[in-house]
């Protein structure tokens, strides 16, 4: 059974003034501006949006990916008007997003702002989220709360909260405007959907023959990236020997085999470390990025609206990404490799190595396969984060240290394109990808990682 927290929180709230009164008054002057404070409280909740998003179902890759970018809005205008005038707001710039303003001459407590925004924002965006994640919630708000509350008067905390909760809540009325993308946790499937027919052309696929997922995602809005933001067309569909498609199939079936046979070591912990498809064992292909965002901000220790800038731009670039690849998927309707490798090759044995369940039995993503969208969102985030923190930044992921459900050792890069490049390669010995899939989804992804760039973040 699940509790709406969102009534429980309702409840809570008289507890949680009667408790603030009672306390002795304290009169802050001159509040810091949102520079002047650390990380702290961004870093906490997105590191918990890792297990919130890892736990919930429905939070498909594209669905996660939109979801980070309405909390990661959220969380930045909630102090977007205490930077100083270092960052731009986005009401007005995107499409009818209207915003309340803060009041002019008095004082907010920019962190408090941002943990309220964050609180509300994770219970709109997350309202089916088991029990134990949405108390999570509440204990993360909570404790953070009770550090920064002692600091400041009633009323500045009072005012600080409010406009945060006012914040998210004037977002989330936004969302629900985008009609293809709110509360895509509900509709990963359309029961109406049809799929074309044809040779090469994707249909539901061994072993479970799961309906296509998210057919319609393409028609969700986007940020940044425009009708103009397209990948190349995929190589053209052929089952003669020798021909590019052919040859690609090949190549797949054999790497995927080798690996199957103890060969190319190397391969399959690329394979495994990138795969994030299997539901609850990790959390999502996007909110991958958003770990390693994690472990950047945290290595850095950056100011707290350097860190909610660096959060939006990347979740930014993971909505558009989902939205981008999803389109140019259903535009396509690429077939996976393993039903041309049963079908044409003649193998009809044949099996990726994604998701074991322990069995034997392995998995293939429940759509079409051009382009990648492991490859769209890595090179979308790469190219956010390399605008952030340097072209060659180099880094080590440790996103999965110390699992032992696969090969989760700490990999490292020279940079955030090295890190995309290897990602996107990580489905092809996995046996989901053909190669021209993944060269597609980098394409596309630098592309609205670039729209995203240019956004007006500041003066």
């Amino acid at each position: 059974m699940r509790i709406n927290l969102l009534y429980l929180l309702a409840l809570l709230v008289p507890i949680f003034v009667i408790t603030s009164c009672s306390r002795e008054e304290v009169i802050v002057i001159d509040l810091p501006d949102a520079s002047e404070y650390n990380s702290t409280i961004p870093l906490a909740w997105n590191e918990l949006l890792l297990n919130v998003e890892r736990f919930t179902d429905g939070y498909r890759p594209p669905v996660s990916a939109r979801t980070s970018a309405y909390i990661a809005l959220t969380a930045y205008e909630a102090i977007v008007h205490g930077t100083n005038g270092q960052y731009n707001s986005f009401a007005g710039f995107l499409d009818h997003l209207e915003l309340p303003l803060p009041e002019v001459e008095v004082e907010y407590d920019w962190e408090l702002c941002l943990n309220a925004a964050y609180e509300a924002a994770f219970f709109y965006y997350y309202p089916t989220a088991p029990a134990s994640q949405q108390f999570h919630i509440i204990n993360l708000a909570d404790r953070l709360e009770r550090e920064l509350e002692e600091r400041v008067s009633q009323e500045i905390f009072n005012r600080s909260v409010a406009y945060g909760h006012d914040i998210a809540h004037a977002i989330y009325k936004w969302s629900e405007t985008d009609h293809w993308g709110h509360e895509g946790f509900l509709k990963n499937v359309d029961a109406n959907y049809i799929p074309p027919t044809g040779n090469g052309l994707w249909r539901p696929t061994f072993p479970d023959f799961a309906p296509a997922l998210l057919p319609h995602w393409g028609k969700v809005r986007t940020f940044a990236a425009t009708a103009a933001d397209v990948g190349p067309p995929p190589p053209v569909y052929s089952e003669e020997t020798g021909s590019e498609f052919y040859e690609q199939a090949r190549a797949v079936r054999e790497l995927v085999n080798r690996i199957k046979q103890g060969a190319r070591p190397e391969d399959r912990w690329i394979a495994e470390f990138w795969s994030d498809d299997c539901p609850i064992l990790t959390f999502t292909p996007p909110t991958r990025m958003i770990s390693i965002t994690n472990q950047i901000v945290e290595r850095e220790d950056v100011s707290l609206d350097f860190a909610v800038y660096a959060y939006a731009k990347v979740c930014f670039a993971l909505c558009d990404a989902g939205i981008k690849s999803w389109e140019e998927k259903y535009k396509y309707n690429c077939e996976r490799p393993i039903d041309f490798i049963r079908r044409v090759i003649g193998d009809t044995e044949w099996n990726t190595i994604m998701c074991p369940d322990g069995s034997g039995a392995y998995f293939t993503p429940p759509f079409p396969a051009y382009p990648s969208g492991h490859a769209t969102f890595a090179a979308a985030a790469a190219e956010v984060l390399a605008d952030l923190f340097g072209s060659n930044y180099s880094f080590t992921d440790r996103s999965h240290e110390g699992r032992t459900e696969f090969n989760g050792n700490p990999r490292a890069f020279e940079n955030f394109y090295n890190m995309a490049q290897e990602n996107a390669y990580s489905r092809v010995p996995l046996g989901v990808h053909f190669q021209s899939d993944s060269d597609a989804g980098l394409e596309l992804g630098y592309k609205v990682g670039e729209r995203v760039n240019a956004l007006p973040w500041r003066n």
